[in-house]
Formats: structure tokens, sequence, C-alpha cells
């Protein structure tokens, strides 16, 4: 393929307002909504707070999206936190927030939702070990494939599925308990078990997972149309859907299977969306699911695959990245080379982090550490940029963003102390950063 130095290039804007909508979508809906709740479930057996945890995972990504709204229109080109971060601060704080994005957020949910995949083709055919990571794998370069060919077609992709994993959640949402009705849970809202702050926080962490992505257009603000306007419209779009599919989804999980049953079912994690598939749709509802969960989970793959290489682009484009991450194809002015370079990544992390649980906890917290990065950079432009152009003004500024912070630290304590070997993993990545900034503003400065 060839391609041209991208440095002195601006990306093509060929994103619409439905397109980054549905960006947002796909990004969201992955695998977190058919494989967590079963594991939120065990930290918060009683209805109340299960679905609490989700309206308050909707809540905080509003939170979070309301300053990024502000953010994202104030600098609406490729790269997301790394472009703000880097005006907030210092291009090291840019830099390494980048860097943990690009190599563990990104690349990182990649490595997760291809794993995620592996699961649901289980319920097809018999995969061992190393049939897992070869098809997890395979999916990671499927994606890359077409989003390195061009950003129309990831973007055409992504739509498609988007659409198609909406309208099949709403079936199951609206035919299914019709169908089921019979054989639903005699007491649905019954619970084995208490509740707990402390479990609330640990349960958060798949919750944020499954709500990955609400920030997913302004990576690519760079490539929308008239991003002051659409940017912001995208991310409000994009997770009112996303919140309002959650809950109504979970809800039909604890009508179908039973509070008690799913807080303690056998098969944990996985069991959940195919559990009450069989409940809602019959024998053939497992596979109805797991169907679902393969369009809906290379949906969202694709969609990460697509968002990602616009931060090593953006950084090689201002000369602290490898400089071949900013090329851009003559064709259709793709990143291709930074497209493969996280395909890389993520087929690494896919053979270290073999189980999904893993990769959703180094992934999650790695997310967790980025966004209250990206918040704080709201306050310091405030003062320091007082008049630049703001298209759009954050919602509830300055209380909102402040509480979406500590929540977040709160999360953030939690994690460490239940999952502290993936949680010091990502800091590992994001320290790991820094001895790598200062060898390219070395090389930059000569």
């Amino acid at each position: 393929m060839a391609e041209e130095t991208g440095r002195d290039q601006e990306l093509p804007r060929v994103l619409t307002v439905r397109d980054a909508t549905m960006l947002v979508v796909s990004s969201v809906i992955g695998v977190g909504i058919f494989l967590t709740p079963g594991g939120v479930a065990k930290l918060l057996p009683e209805p109340i707070w299960f679905c609490a945890a989700w309206l308050a995972g909707g809540v905080l990504a509003l939170a979070g999206a309301l300053a990024n709204a502000e953010l994202g229109a104030m600098f609406p080109k490729a790269g997301g936190n790394y472009v703000y971060l880097r005006a907030a601060y210092h291009p090291m704080a840019g830099f390494l927030v980048g860097w943990l994005s690009f190599f563990a957020i990104f690349a990182g949910t990649v490595a997760t939702l291809a794993l995620g995949f592996t699961i649901s083709l289980g319920s097809f055919v018999t995969l061992g070990p190393t049939a897992k990571l070869a098809v997890a794998i395979a999916m990671i370069w499927i994606a890359t494939a077409v989003n390195a060919y061009a950003t129309r077609a990831g973007a055409k992709l992504n739509t498609v599925t988007a659409y198609l994993k909406v309208a099949a959640l709403v079936v199951v949402v609206v035919i299914g308990p019709i169908l089921g009705h019979s054989r639903a849970a005699e007491a649905p809202l019954a619970s084995t078990g208490e509740a707990t702050l402390a479990g609330f926080g640990v349960a958060l962490s798949p919750v944020i997972f499954s709500y990955l992505g609400w920030n997913a257009s302004v990576y690519v603000a760079g490539e929308i149309e008239s991003p002051g306007r659409n940017l912001p419209r995208s991310l409000f779009w994009g997770l009112g859907i996303c919140t309002a599919v959650y809950l109504l989804v979970n809800a039909t999980y604890v009508y179908a299977v039973g509070m008690s049953a799913l807080s303690a079912g056998e098969k944990g994690m996985e069991g959940v969306g195919f559990q009450a598939g069989t409940v809602l749709f019959g024998p053939v509802g497992s596979k109805l699911v797991a169907g679902m969960m393969l369009v809906s989970i290379f949906g969202c793959l694709n969609a990460n695959v697509l968002v990602g290489p616009r931060i090593a682009y953006a950084m090689a484009a201002d000369r602290l990245f490898f400089s071949a991450a900013a090329n851009l194809s003559k064709a259709s002015q793709t990143p291709w080379i930074a497209v493969v370079v996280q395909a890389v990544t993520a087929t690494a992390l896919v053979i270290v982090f073999d189980e999904f649980p893993k990769a959703l906890s180094y992934t999650t917290f790695a997310i967790v550490v980025a966004t209250i990065a990206d918040t704080s950079a709201l306050y310091v432009l405030r003062v320091r940029e007082p008049d630049r152009a703001r298209p759009y003004r954050a919602a509830g500024y300055p209380v909102v963003p402040a509480l979406y912070i500590v929540a977040n630290l709160a999360i953030a304590f939690s994690m460490v102390t239940a999952r502290p070997t993936e949680c010091l993993t990502s800091l590992g990545v994001l320290f790991a950063g820094a001895p790598v900034y200062l060898l390219f503003a070395m090389r930059k400065t000569r």
C-alpha cells in the first residue's frame, strides 16, 4: 500500500453525525452487556443495587461526556485526550495518557473483545486453547484489514453492525418476555444476599468496561463534519441510546432468570446471556444470543480498531512517536501503519492475557486513570485559555466534572484492592512511556 508522510496533512472529514453517533453506540455495546451482568450481580445480589450500578455507569459516562464534549469541540483534531492534555499541561502529559490509551485502553479493549468473541463462538463449535487464540487473533486482523484499507469502509461496517446489534437487543427486550413468559423466574426480585459499598465500587469495574467507548467520537474529531456541532451531539445521542438499552436488557435478564440465579449462576460471567436466551426463546435461545454476541462483539472490536490508531497518528504528527505512524495511504488518506501497530499490540495482549476477566481488569483500570486526567484538563483550560472558542460548554461545570473525578478515584482504589496485578500492569505501561517520551523529545529537539 503506498503511503505518504502525514505530518502536514489533515485527515479528511468524511464522517457524518450519524457515523459518529453509531461509532459511539458500536464502541459501547459489545461484549459487556452479555458477559458482565453475572459478575455484577454476584457483587450486588439485591435488584435495586444491581440496576443502580448500571444506571451509575451511564451517569458517570454522561458526566465524562459533558467534559469531553467541550474539550473535543475546542480541539477538533485526531488524537482525543492526547491533544487536550498536551494543551492543558505539557506535551509529556499528553504523551503519557496517549501512550496509555493506545497501548492499554484501545489495544487492550480490542484484545478483550477478541477473547470475548471466542466465548460466543464456543456455543457453535468446540474450541481448544490454541484454537481460541487463533480465532481471537484472526478477528483482530480482519477488522484491521478493513480499517487500514479505508476509514469510510470501517465506518460503514461499524454503522451496519451498530444497527444490527441495537435491533437484536430490542427484540430480546420486547419479544423475549412475551415468548418466554411461562418459563420466566417465579420471583425475579428475590435476592440471596446484601450489597455492600465496597462491592458496589468493585462492581462498577465491569460496568465501566461495558460503557467503554462513550468518548469514541472525540478521537476522530478531525474526521467529523462540522465537529463543533456534531461532536457533542454524537456523544450525547450515542450514550443515551446505550444507557437505555443497557437498563432494559438487564431488567429483562432479571425478569427471565431471577436475581438469585443471576447472582449465583453456575456458569458465572459467561452464562448470563445464554441462560436468559434459553428462558426467553426456548432451546434455540442460547444459539440466538450467541449469534447476537458474535455480531455485537465484532462490531465493537471494529469500532475500536478504527478509533485507537488516531492517537498514534497524532503523536507521530507531533514527532513524539515513530514517524511511520503518521503516514497516510494515498488512496484513502487512512493512517494504515498506526492501524497495523495497534493490531500487533492487541495480538500480543491476547497471548499475555489469555482469559477475558484478566484482560477486562487491565483495560478498565487504564480507562479510569485516563478519564480522570481528561476531566482535570477541563479545569486547567478554563483558567489558562478562557478566550479560546468553545462551541460547546460543559453543563454542570464545575460541580459535575469534580464529582466524576471523585467517583473514578474511588473506583480506582477499589480496583487496586481487588485486582492488584492487572492494575499494576496498567500503571507499568503508563510509566514505561516516560523514557520513551524523553527519547522522542530529545530527537525532536535535535
